[in-house]
């Protein structure tokens, strides 16, 4: 079994009586004449026009979650970039065509009999794109050969991730990107170091050494020999700057380590991502499979598996897709979203393409009533910057998803504003803590350089459960404290005693923001 973070039972919050529409809860929609400005429209005009919006762009539609009434519209047919916003797409696609019992699978496979103890010929380790393998579970698929009765391999160990295709990294996706863990490479054999399940990475352990000067100590998370650390990092005296540098060379599993670590200073962990991640799972399961007693002569070798011949000696399956939401929409996992893409087209479409996943996607979204001539999906993370949504076209989906049988695990799974638990509050467990937001706001963060976005549910402090949708591009300081300030609004509001004015807190600075995007651990 994997370890899943524990996420406490939370039901959906109960949804109001359809309400009319009152003077303190009308939005004046894009296009329609100018109205007055009223209570909860006035309060969200103010807040939108903050300095940091000049010269840029942000859409806002704030929407009944019962009766889709529009209560509050700017901008929200124009299509910008939503960064992570882009999972609510993909996670509510692959919980309709996956389903949320769906598991993904691990075999191992032989096409030749085992005589004696030995394999006359290969050994085939197939994957179907699970994001959470660990090394424990490739511990656990040799120790199944082991009890299959097999001590030698004469032929050689094949890594085969034919299920998707060989297309590594996303449309558009960043070259300067490519060494950091939010942008690992997605196939369908791979491996995570932890139980955050970034798929496709290592992490390196860094300890500074015993004198100034000395070497710093480096580990591997798994071990393995595919990645090769080449490493100039010193100790510097205690109290000094740690300015260790780690990064991998690109087209290569080289990894350089530079800079010093301050003597005496804790244990540091780097993940970095691996070139062909279907090699480095083949590595650990080899190592596996010797620390049980079975000997692999050949290499290992990437190819695809002859299943019409082959008979299976071992399975390890992942925990649900529904399970899976926890850590993929907490924390924002952008390749469990790409390999929920890939086998939605293999499960749907027998193509473990983007294209076709996408086209999943796509047809999902259009079936519950988002417009999607109007939008632009390009991954399923959003790390690509070609993708365009509407705030609109989010409040369509998240309405829909709640008529949906699996809503409330789904639901369970979005951040939840304020709660430091990580498993709990995820990327939005250090925004909006001790206001009325605050274990209310369950929403989707998205996070680039140029982009903030927010969209999700709130419930009044009437009771009125509302969708919102917040996105913005092409600012030069980040708005996000703004962000937080209109879901802490929408939170506080009352039609019977609407709450002063919220104005955007001071305390988080814009440069806190761009520094603690939602794809940086330690924040």
């Amino acid at each position: 079994m994997k370890f899943l973070p524990k996420v406490s039972p939370r039901g959906v919050v109960a949804v109001a009586a359809a309400l009319a529409a009152t003077a303190g809860l009308v939005g004046q929609t894009a296009g329609s004449p100018a109205a007055a400005p009223t209570g909860l429209q006035q309060q969200l005009d103010t807040l939108l026009a903050d300095a940091r919006f000049q010269g840029s762009q942000v859409g806002l539609v704030v929407r009944d979650a019962t009766t889709g009434e529009t209560l509050y519209d700017r901008a929200g047919g124009t299509r910008l970039l939503p960064a992570s916003n882009t999972k609510l797409f993909s996670s509510t696609a692959a919980m309709d065509t996956l389903g949320p019992d769906y598991r993904f699978h691990t075999d191992v496979l032989a096409t030749a009999p085992v005589r004696g103890g030995q394999l006359h010929g290969n050994l085939y380790l197939k994957g179907y794109g699970d994001p959470t393998a660990l090394e424990s579970d490739y511990v656990a698929l040799a120790k199944q050969v082991a009890q299959a009765g097999v001590r030698r391999i004469d032929g050689d160990l094949v890594a085969d991730d034919t299920y998707f295709d060989h297309v590594r990294l996303g449309d558009s996706w960043a070259w300067d990107d490519e060494p950091f863990y939010y942008s690992a490479q997605i196939s369908a054999l791979t491996l995570a170091p932890n139980t955050d399940y970034d798929s496709g990475t290592a992490i390196v352990e860094s300890r500074p050494g015993s004198t100034v000067g000395a070497p710093v100590s480096l580990k591997l998370v798994p071990a393995t020999s595919v990645i090769k650390l080449v490493s100039t990092a010193t100790t510097g005296a205690a109290g000094s700057a740690n300015t260790l540098n780690i990064e991998r060379d690109h087209g290569t599993n080289v990894v350089r380590v530079t800079g010093s670590v301050p003597a005496g200073s804790s244990v540091g962990t780097e993940w970095v991502t691996v070139w062909e991640p279907e090699v480095y799972a083949a590595d650990v399961f080899r190592r596996a499979l010797a620390a049980q007693g079975v000997r692999v002569d050949g290499r290992i070798k990437v190819a695809a598996t002859p299943v019409a011949s082959a008979r299976r000696l071992a399975r390890d399956e992942s925990m649900t897709v529904g399970e899976l939401m926890s850590p993929f929409m907490k924390l924002s996992n952008n390749m469990h979203a790409e390999t929920l893409v890939k086998a939605m087209g293999a499960v749907a479409k027998a193509d473990g393409s983007w294209s076709s996943g996408l086209g999943v996607v796509t047809d999902y979204a259009r079936s519950v009533g988002v417009d999607t001539s109007k939008i632009r999906l390009s991954d399923g993370s959003g790390l690509s910057r070609k993708v365009n949504v509407t705030a609109q076209s989010v409040t369509d989906l998240l309405i829909a998803a709640q008529k949906e049988p699996w809503f409330a695990q789904w639901y369970a799974a979005l951040p939840i504003a304020g709660n430091p638990d990580r498993a709990i509050g995820g990327t939005l467990r250090s925004r909006m803590a001790g206001t009325p937001a605050a274990n209310n706001v369950h929403a989707k963060t998205g996070s680039l350089t140029g982009v903030t976005a927010l969209s999700g549910y709130v419930s009044t402090k009437d009771g009125r459960k509302l969708v919102f949708s917040m996105i913005s591009n092409n600012y030069l300081t980040s708005p996000r404290s703004v962000e937080d300030a209109v879901a802490v609004t929408l939170a506080s509001w009352s039609d019977a005693a609407p709450p002063a004015a919220i104005a955007p807190n001071a305390k988080r600075t814009a440069s806190a923001d761009e520094a603690c995007g939602e794809w940086v651990k330690a924040c």
